[in-house]
Order: C-alpha cells, then structure tokens, then sequence
C-alpha cells in the first residue's frame, strides 16, 4: 500500500493531468491554423459544410480530396456546424479523440494492474509531445489513434472478460476497426492486425480468440460501418479507389520520392528515420524506457512471465513495436506515423518506472519521478502554447493576419486579394474561399485588367521576381515576418505614368 505521502504525491499527478487538459482546451482557438497540413484539413472541413457534400472532402471547391477518409473531416464540419467556422471548431475534435484515447488506457491499465498504475500510464501519455500536439491539431491521426487504440483495449478486454462485457468488447474490437477505416484507410487494420496477429501466434491462443470474439457478426458490422462511404465516394468521383487504395497505401510507401501525390509532395527520409522519430517524440519518457530496459535486473523482471501468463507486457511490446517496425522500410514518413503506438508505450514506461522501485512495495520513488518529468513537459508546453500565440512557431506560417489586414483596408470588399506565385491553404480557410491565385504575372495581369484597386499578398522572399512597373517595397501597404500585401491601384497609376492599367505590367511579363 501507497502510504499518506504517496497519497499526496498521486493528488499531485491528478492535478497536473486536469492543469494538462485544461491548458490544452484553453488554446485551442488561440491562435490561427497553420501552414500546411492544419489549414489544408481545416479548409476541407469548412467546404464540406458550405456545399453539404458530406460525401466527398473537397481539396479546393469543386476539387476532390481524395488523399484521406472522412472521418476526421466530418468530425471538423461537425463542430462548424456548432461553434462557427473557426480554430475551435477546427481542433476540438482531436482533443476530444485524445480524450477518448486517455480514457481507454485508464480502464485497460485499472483492469490489469490498479488506479496507480492507470495514473502513472495516462500521465506519461498525456505528456508525450507528440500526443500532447496531435490532441489539439487539426489531422486526420487522432482520429487513427482513436480507432486503433479501441481495437487493442477492446480485444485485450474481450479476451479476459467473460459474459455480455466480453462479448460487447469483442463487438467493440470491429467498431474500432471501422473507425480506422474511416479515418486513415486500411492501414489502420495492419497496425492492428500485425501485433495482435504475432501475439497469438507467440501465444498460441487460437481457439481461445476465435471463441472469445465475434468473427462473423463483427466482420460484418465492420463492413457495414465503412464500406457504404467507400462505395459511395467511388460512384461520385470515378478513380477514388485506385488513387487511395494504390497510390496512397502503396506506392508512396515502397516508392521513395514518391511523384504521384495530387495534394502535395512525398516526404523522402531515410530508411529507419521512424525509430528516430519514435526517441524524439517520446520524450523525456523514451531515454527513462532505454536507460530502464538496459538495466539486467529492471528488464528481467519487467519480462519474467510465469508458466501459463497471461502474455500481458509481450501484448504491449507488439503494440508499440507495430508501427515502427512497419515503417522502418518506408521512406515517404511523417512524425506522426509513431502515434498509434503511444499508448502501449506510455503503459510499457509506467510498469517500468514502478517496477524499478519495486512496485507494488514501494512505488513512491516511481511517483516522484513522474512528478517532475510532468513538471517539465507542462511548463514547457506552456511556453510553446504562449509563443505561437505570439506568433512564433508555426503560427508565422498562417495568412490570418493578412486576410484580416486586407478585410480592415478594403472596407467594403472593394478590389480582390490575390496570392502571388503561391497560395497557401490558411488563405482559403480565413478568406472562406474568396482569395484568388495567379500562378504568374500573366495570370496576375488578367486579374488585374478589369480591377481598379487589387491586393497582392506575396512571398518577401519573392518580391525581387516583381518588374519594376509591379508595386515594389513603398506599396507594402501590410506585412508580416514571410508575407507582405501590396496595393496596385490602377486609377492612381494611370494618372501617373499615362497609360493603361495593366501596359507597363505588361511590357515586362
């Protein structure tokens, strides 16, 4: 038994998990959606509710998404629907998907081993920097994190739990099996699939899982969750399946550099890079696991299992090892590929952080250390939150501040606002679709032609590709620290040099 000081230190984690989640909620719309993969979704989500097409994600109007299953997106459109199109809207449903998952590793790990334990576990995840990011960032992850993570408790349940609860959480198992589907494709089902597939094999447990869950019944209920949209999303727009089912979970893990990518660019990395990935978002927790497991004695008795175990702690190796050893040949990687197996890990870390202290004895020194490693990560994490709300960070990366500059002078909406060279995805969310792209001056030309008053919003970097009838440096009229809005008023040029409003332009293209 914890004594009265352990007590205290456990209220302490408490209080620290509350202050976690609370600080989380409370930026959520703090500051704007970032370049590019949270404005891109965010963006999609607000055209799903503008046309109510809720069957096909629009890239742009009119422009199919087909890079990701809806799930994640209806989640977004959703929240719009209640809160307005806005960062709140945008993110809280990956905060609630976190939530979720949080709330399936407290039961799991208050099944298996105690209320301590289930503290120490969901503490260590909820601290983890790729789980505390992904919770209140606008992607389609949380949502996979939310299915696989629901497949893993539920068939751990269902194997353990006799009666109705056993046969629910095998019906449970299918369901996450459907939301995976539905929020990142088949692969979620081989992140699922894989270790569970291993541990059984290890087990030699056949029979006993073939008995325990509901093959048939969930397969089907499974199928009836997903397939519909997948078969409705293929009739509305022909080659859906084949860009997604090839493409997006083939080639652009087999084929580094990846050149068939019709919503951005692959993202070539080294083979292996996954596990570096895997170090650097885990932690302070992952060096405590690789210190811990180096330890002969810590790890000996973290995998001591007696005759006839329940194979507990080698489930959640597999869990966690799934992914990364997935993806270790891949080359076209994102950091968020670590995710799904946060949760096994965060379970592995707080066994072994108690274990090391000889829990269940004596598990106050594993509490303390806890204690001050979840220090650090929220203060760190509050210093992160206050500079991006200052604009720092990703935030310098978002056209919030430029569309707002160009409404504010505009006054009535008179004159367009027009991307020059690039168009970024937080343009179209902040302008709800009414900012205009020209690729080039000749496009920018044509735009301008029957305008008196144009804004231009360009690269900083890209203003010496300007000729010198274009507005230069004395026309920036707004700027931010990548960004500057330029003025090209017609009328008043004209009056000046004495020609048509767009000749000189013209002349230079």
């Amino acid at each position: 038994m914890i004594r009265k000081n352990g007590r205290t230190t456990i209220k302490w984690l408490w209080v620290l998990l509350i202050v976690l989640g609370a600080l989380r909620l409370m930026f959520l719309g703090a500051y704007p959606l970032a370049d590019t993969t949270e404005a891109r979704y965010g963006n999609i989500a607000r055209l799903m509710v503008e046309t109510g097409d809720w069957i096909t994600p629009q890239y742009s109007l009119g422009v199919p998404f087909w890079g990701k299953p809806p799930l994640s997106t209806w989640l977004a459109a959703g929240a719009m629907k209640l809160f307005g199109i806005n960062e709140f809207a945008a993110r809280v449903p990956s905060f609630a998907m976190s939530l979720a998952v949080m709330v399936l590793v407290w039961r799991l790990a208050v099944r298996q081993r105690s209320r301590d334990y289930a503290m120490a576990a969901v503490l260590v995840l909820a601290t983890a920097p790729l789980f505390f990011v992904s919770s209140g960032a606008v992607m389609t992850d949380p949502a996979l994190l939310a299915g696989t993570t629901l497949c893993m408790v539920a068939f751990w349940q269902a194997l353990i739990r006799s009666g109705r609860a056993g046969r629910l959480w095998g019906y449970a198992f299918f369901v996450g099996l459907a939301i995976g589907l539905l929020a990142k494709g088949p692969v979620a089902v081989v992140l699922t699939l894989l270790p569970i597939g291993i541990w059984v094999l290890l087990q030699r447990c056949w029979k006993e899982v073939w008995e325990r869950l509901p093959w048939l019944g969930g397969a089907f209920l499974t199928i009836c969750l997903s397939a519909p949209w997948y078969y409705l999303a293929e009739q509305k727009t022909p080659g859906f399946l084949s860009y997604f089912i090839i493409g997006e979970h083939w080639n652009r893990f087999t084929i580094p550099g990846w050149k068939g990518d019709l919503y951005g660019h692959a993202h070539l990395r080294p083979k292996g890079t996954i596990w570096l990935y895997g170090l650097a978002c885990t932690l302070p927790w992952s060096p405590i696991f690789l210190v811990g497991v180096l330890k002969k004695e810590t790890r000996m008795r973290m995998l001591r299992q007696p005759a006839g175990g329940d194979g507990w702690r080698l489930y959640l190796v597999l869990w966690a090892a799934a992914p990364l050893v997935f993806f270790t040949l891949a080359s076209n990687i994102l950091w968020t590929y670590v995710l799904p197996g946060l949760p096994a890990l965060a379970l592995l870390t707080a066994e072994l952080i108690l274990s090391g202290s000889r829990f269940p004895e004596n598990p106050l020194k594993g509490f303390l250390a806890l204690r001050r490693g979840a220090l650090v990560m929220l203060l760190l994490f509050s210093i992160g939150l206050v500079g991006i709300v200052m604009g720092y960070g990703p935030s310098a990366n978002s056209q919030s501040a430029i569309v707002a500059a160009y409404r504010n002078m505009s006054g009535n909406g008179k004159g367009p606002l027009v991307y020059l060279f690039k168009r970024p995805y937080s343009a179209d969310f902040y302008s709800r679709g009414k900012a205009r792209f020209a690729g080039n001056l000749n496009e920018a030309a044509e735009i301008e032609e029957n305008q008196d008053r144009v804004y231009f919003a360009v690269r900083s970097k890209d203003l010496k590709r300007l000729p010198e009838s274009f507005p230069g440096k004395d026309s920036i009229v707004f700027q931010t620290g990548r960004y500057c809005l330029l003025l090209k008023d017609n009328a008043s040029l004209h009056s000046q040099i004495g020609e048509g409003p767009i000749t000189g332009l013209r002349e230079r293209i």
